[in-house]
């Protein structure tokens, strides 16, 4: 609590975060992912965008090479990631989603839809506007520019 007695701003986006999270683990879950580790979102929105090799997802995720395979591994061995043969180089591999894939990105912004409809329901289409603005402000319009961060918005 703050002086004034109420909860502190950063706890409560927590906490708001937390939850949403949790939602939507529950929501996947449902629909038949209750394997998802914790990266995999972001996984799959970045390859959801556009496949790209263990070194370009590093860079977007911004973690070591090492790092992305261990998780593209497990994604793999789980049924959501499969490598292919890049056709621009015969080196590479390039990381797709599979129709497991696929399918656990449709039901992941399902859920992120039906959650905002239900905001807006409850608050109104202004105070969730003005939220989106804020959350912009807060996060930066430069950090919500940068490609890898694009590729995770739509």
């Amino acid at each position: 609590m703050t002086r004034s007695g109420k909860p502190d701003f950063g706890i409560l986006l927590l906490l708001a975060e937390q939850e949403f999270v949790s939602e939507l683990r529950a929501h996947t879950a449902e629909q038949g992912f209750d394997d998802q580790g914790r990266s995999d979102g972001f996984v799959l929105r970045s390859l959801g965008a556009a496949p790209t090799t263990i070194t370009g997802l590093a860079e977007q995720l911004e973690i070591t090479k090492q790092g992305a395979s261990q998780v593209i591994d497990d994604m793999e061995r789980r049924g959501y990631v499969e490598r292919r043969p890049d056709p621009s180089d015969a080196r590479a591999r390039l990381l797709h989603l599979t129709e497991r894939g696929e399918a656990a990105l449709a039901a992941a912004r399902k859920f992120h839809q039906a959650y905002e409809r239900r905001l807006r329901k409850r608050f109104g289409d202004e105070a969730i506007d003005a939220m989106r603005g804020v959350l912009t402000e807060m996060a930066g319009e430069a950090q919500i520019s940068t490609p890898h961060f694009r590729a995770l918005m739509f």
